[in-house]
């Protein structure tokens, strides 16, 4: 099974981000990072998918909207975060 299309829209200094990030590492998957600290053409993009982030990281798994670093942290102990990423 292939592994799913990871994105993942941050901001500089951002604990909710590097919590993200720790997490996708410690799981060994690789995840493309968009950096909307300075907003930008990458924000406009992760605005358009998901018009009311008001908050970073966003996550997409295979461009499914899955929410933020709390969101993610509850997948995964509901033990529904390895099969979404393919695991």
């Amino acid at each position: 099974m292939a592994q799913p299309k990871v994105e993942i829209y941050t901001k500089m200094f951002c604990g909710y981000c590097a919590r993200a990030k720790a997490l996708l590492d410690a799981k060994g998957v690789d995840y493309t990072e968009y950096d909307v600290t300075m907003g930008g053409p990458e924000r406009r993009a992760m605005l358009e998918r998901k018009p009311d982030a008001v908050t970073v990281p966003q996550i997409f798994i295979d461009d499914v909207a899955i929410g933020g670093s709390d969101d993610l942290a509850a997948l995964d102990r509901a033990g529904k975060l390895d099969a979404l990423l393919g695991l």
